[in-house]
């Protein structure tokens, strides 16, 4: 006789049907009902709901999908603890809870209510799915949990449940190891950032997105992926497919192209990049967020023959390169964040130029403001995907997407991070227009540009021209070929890389040649004219930014091809104006064998290097060793140099100032300006239009600092600030707000020097930090009026410097030296700055060690006595007594020993009397009250003498 038997491995399940029982020994079961299984008999099994026990019964094995769990205790007192994740338990406990109120939302008919609860639901479950599939990569994951927690905190908010507290990963607080303090404050600012985000969804003027947006516009730098599904258009010979970022507004290319070489078969020419043809457009920031629209531009070039109706392919010239057409989406939303979907495949019409004559610039602009392209199906199709980060990053975060393979198209400029050892050399320069006689012809010349690169005896580089990411790098680039037109406008940008060592002997050279569609022809054809330009400018700056009008030479063919024949010539219009040849009446034969055209030709250039600059003053400066007797004059005038050039070369410039420090070791002579110009440096940094760049000095000083003696001489010209406060107080304020960083200079080249010597010079430098810290001392108990601000400023900023410092100093006699620097402040003034210098000093590293709370809580505790009695800034006071509290909570920091309880039982009892005489029409009340109260309940734990509480709270009520 079979009997029931008690399942091993089959104890949870959930219910996939909803299970009527047709008698009273059977369980009535919904679908999503968890059970807990005990015993199973052909094809049924006993056991109870998870939510109400007490109730046994059997019910169908296939009405339930067993789902992994631990079992803890055994027979009738088995638990069952489900194996998911943690936040898969969370969001199917919150499925459940929502359900039962959605349930009755639709039952009480309140419609828009329940279409929110619904569409929370839908995103919850789907996200679930998403989790559980396993297939996710670990970055995607982390931002769905986030997401996750972020719906389930909305929620339970905007149903009026319990709000459910989380640390900054989402995880859930536990309420047995999290103080009352840090619980209380993660409530609050859960509180707050769930009900900023319900005001926005209220408000018209906004949109579901601003969340994303705001997180999006935090990220400094960020990137566009592409990948290139295919390109469905009829062209019949070899292509090019150009594709960039363009802003539209401005009329402008935002980024350096992706080339993808196409052929006339309909499939990439490099059949290995088959089904891999990926780009990401990299270094966008904030500015870009900023620009009103961006478009995703494609340009596709045709390579062949002159005109396609000419069929006759062997008398014909092959190889040139003609406009085809161009393909624009508007990917404003993507770059936004508005949308993100990386699967879907958006289709780009494609639009052809009219008679293959009309520039392709005037295609883009007639593409971008007509509503719709009659495309015929003809088109590109692509991928579009936001990615975080710089190149590094994402290489490093999204390995699935951009791997060593995946082009990279590089913004038109910096990003808004310039990493030190982040080298680059890279001159855009832009073909934009010319104008060409006709001469001999009757009908207007085909110019083709050609572009190569030479040093100053002659040699050309080779492999430093690039007309796309994607591609290798070219001896030479030929423009596009406008059929037939005097004033052809071409706009195509090419970035050439030159090593730098070889930047200052080298230009570019620009020949122009008209191009035959008749093969025989077109080899009779010879350069017609020459334009140059220089790289390096008379003054060791690189050529400037912008538009440069070029002169065009008109030589013999050969002769054109001589360097010796045109290099000393001016190369602009500008650059003749300059050298006089107009002014005295020069005429051109006196330029040599070359005669002035009257053609024209313009280019543009921007340079984007984090080794040549284009500024003057910045120059001097990186180049001081060249002229030393204009080195403080050079000093003093990199302080006027606008920010964004000074910290594009940010590792090159402080490499100087620290390099002129140590090489005049035995002299003081330049301390002072150097020390100016370091605070000058760090003042721009902390300026919140470059605070991106607070990473990069970071990274200087840990990895790329090495100057062992400039702790001496930073050290010395603050003290010497310090002590003539009175007469330097501008000086000394700007060099207050540069604290922190440098101490960690003078830290840093502590520790090298002692890494070098092995602690050479130790009692020096302690007692080094010791007078400079009397002088601190000093200044402070001055009665001076003119010193206010700087006290302040030093109340703010020497807690900054505290973590650093302990690393090469005593931390007990740091606290010590703190202790006598807060004591100094006059009695009655300050007492906001003082209590915030303390709060700081609590969340430092100083305040966890034992033997440094020994000397900071005594004076804390009088500093907190003092002002309690005296009804002083008692918000300050409260958020400093919670946050020691705090501390000792924790159990990292050591046990409390008896004397700092005696110490804190009469803080409290302070506390106690001062909520009791503020009386009940004190303004203060009501956050004295709470704020007591948490405390109270804080220091239950620590604290045998909870019984003030009542007293206090009961007299206040």
């Amino acid at each position: 006789m079979s009997r029931w038997v008690p399942t091993k491995k089959e104890k949870y399940g959930v219910a996939i049907y909803n299970y009527d029982p047709r008698g009273d020994e059977e369980l009535p079961l919904q679908i999503g009902d968890t059970v807990h299984i005990l015993e199973t008999h052909e094809g049924w099994y006993r056991g109870h709901r998870l939510r109400r026990k007490s109730k046994k019964g059997i019910f169908p094995t296939c009405y339930i999908h067993l789902k992994e769990a631990t079992v803890e205790g055994n027979g009738q007192k088995e638990t069952i603890i489900p194996t998911e994740l943690p936040l898969v338990q969370e969001v199917t406990t919150t499925l459940r809870e929502w359900a039962s109120i959605w349930r009755d939302l639709y039952v009480g008919d309140k419609r828009e209510m329940f279409n929110t609860v619904r569409d929370m639901i839908y995103n919850l479950i789907e996200w679930r799915s998403q989790i559980l599939s396993g297939t996710l990569p670990q970055d995607e994951l982390t931002e769905l949990k986030q997401r996750v927690t972020s719906k389930i905190d909305y929620g339970n908010k905007y149903l009026d449940l319990d709000l459910v507290v989380r640390d900054k990963d989402g995880n859930i607080l536990d309420p047995e190891t999290t103080s009352t303090v840090s619980l209380f404050r993660a409530h609050e600012a859960a509180s707050k950032q769930i009900e900023d985000r319900i005001q926005e969804e209220r408000s018209q003027k906004q949109n579901i997105d601003l969340s994303r947006q705001a997180k999006f516009a935090s990220t400094p730098s960020f990137a566009l992926f592409v990948t290139l599904k295919n390109v469905v258009c009829k062209i019949g010979e070899d292509a090019e497919v150009l594709m960039s970022l363009y802003d539209p507004v401005d009329s402008k290319f935002v980024s350096e192209n992706y080339l993808v070489k196409w052929s006339s078969s309909g499939l990439v020419k490099d059949i290995d990049q088959l089904h891999n043809l990926r780009a990401v457009f990299t270094d966008l920031g904030s500015e870009d967020l900023k620009r009103d629209r961006i478009s995703f531009v494609c340009q596709i070039v045709r390579v062949g023959r002159m005109e396609l109706r000419d069929n006759n392919t062997k008398k014909l010239t092959s190889g040139l390169r003609r406009p085809f057409g161009v393909a624009v989406m508007d990917v404003t939303d993507i770059i936004t964040g508005k949308m993100d979907d990386e699967d879907k495949q958006h289709f780009i019409p494609f639009q052809p130029v009219a008679g293959e004559n009309d520039f392709l610039q005037t295609v883009i602009n007639k593409v971008i403001a007509a509503k719709e392209v009659n495309h015929k199906g003809q088109g590109l199709w692509v991928t579009l995907k936001r990615l975080p980060g710089d190149i590094h990053q994402i290489r490093k975060d999204f390995p699935h997407l951009v791997d060593r393979t995946t082009a990279v198209a590089r913004k038109m400029g910096f990003p808004e991070i310039i990493m030190p050892g982040d080298v680059r050399n890279d001159i855009y320069v832009t073909l934009v227009q010319g104008e060409f006689d006709k001469g001999s012809k009757t009908t207007p010349k085909n110019v083709e540009v050609t572009m190569s690169v030479y040093d100053e005896d002659g040699k050309k580089l080779e492999n430093v021209i690039f007309p796309g990411a994607g591609d290798e790098g070219l001896h030479e680039y030929k423009s596009v070929i406008y059929y037939q037109v005097k004033q052809p406008r071409w706009f195509e940008t090419i970035k050439v890389a030159i090593p730098i060592e070889d930047v200052n002997r080298s230009h570019l050279r620009f020949t122009f040649r008209h191009r035959s569609s008749q093969d025989s022809k077109d080899k009779s054809e010879k350069i017609f004219a020459l334009s140059f330009v220089k790289l390096m400018r008379y003054d060791g700056t690189t050529l400037r930014d912008g538009e440069h009008d070029l002169i065009v030479y008109k030589a013999e063919a050969k002769k054109l091809e001589e360097l010796s024949l045109y290099l000393n010539l001016p190369a602009t219009k500008l650059e003749l104006e300059e050298k006089g040849y107009l002014a005295t009446g020069k005429s051109n034969h006196n330029l040599g064998n070359c005669t002035i055209s009257k053609d024209s030709f313009q280019i543009a250039t921007l340079v984007c290097s984090t080794k040549l600059t284009q500024n003057v003053d910045l120059l001097g400066l990186l180049k001081w060793r060249s002229n030393t007797s204009l080195l403080q004059q050079n000093l003093r005038q990199l302080m006027k140099v606008e920010g964004g050039e000074v910290v594009k070369f940010l590792q090159d410039t402080l490499d100087a100032l620290f390099n002129i420090m140590m090489e005049n070791s035995d002299s003081d002579r330049f301390d002072t300006l150097v020390f100016d110009a370091l605070v000058f440096i760090i003042g721009l940094i902390a300026d919140r239009k470059f605070q991106h760049f607070n990473p990069v000095l970071e990274t200087y000083i840990r990895k790329h600092f090495s100057a062992t003696l400039t702790y001496t001489k930073l050290t010395k010209v603050l003290k010497n600030y310090v002590e003539n406060a009175e007469k330097l107080t501008e000086q000394l304020l700007k060099a207050m707000k540069a604290l922190e960083y440098i101490f960690k200079f003078i830290v840093r080249s502590r520790v090298l020097f002692n890494q070098l010597y092995e602690n050479k010079g130790e009692a020096d430098f302690m007692e080094s930090l010791r007078n400079l810290f009397t002088s601190f001392n000093d200044m402070m108990s001055s009665n001076s009026e003119n010193t206010g601000m700087v006290k302040g400023a030093a109340l703010k900023y020497i807690p900054t410097i505290v973590n650093d410092v302990k690393l090469v100093f005593d931390p007990k006699e740091l606290s010590k030296l703190f202790t006598e620097f807060i004591q100094k402040v006059p009695q009655g003034r300050l007492v906001k700055q003082k209590l915030e210098c303390l709060i700081d000093i609590v969340h430092s590293d100083l305040f966890t060690q034992h033997d440094c709370r020994e000397l900071l809580l005594p004076l804390m505790t009088e500093q907190l006595k003092s002002h309690l009695e005296a009804q002083e800034e008692l918000q300050a006071c409260c958020q400093l007594l919670s946050d020691i509290l705090e501390v000792l909570y924790r159990t990292d920091v050591g046990p409390t020993q008896w004397h700092v309880q005696i110490i804190m039982e009469k803080l409290l009892r302070t506390v106690n009397r001062t909520v009791i005489s503020m009386g009940r029409d004190s303004p203060h009340i009501a956050p004295a009250v709470s704020t007591a109260d948490l405390v109270y309940m804080h220091a239950g734990p620590l604290f045998p003498f909870c019984e003030y509480r009542s007293t206090a709270l009961g007299s206040a009520a």
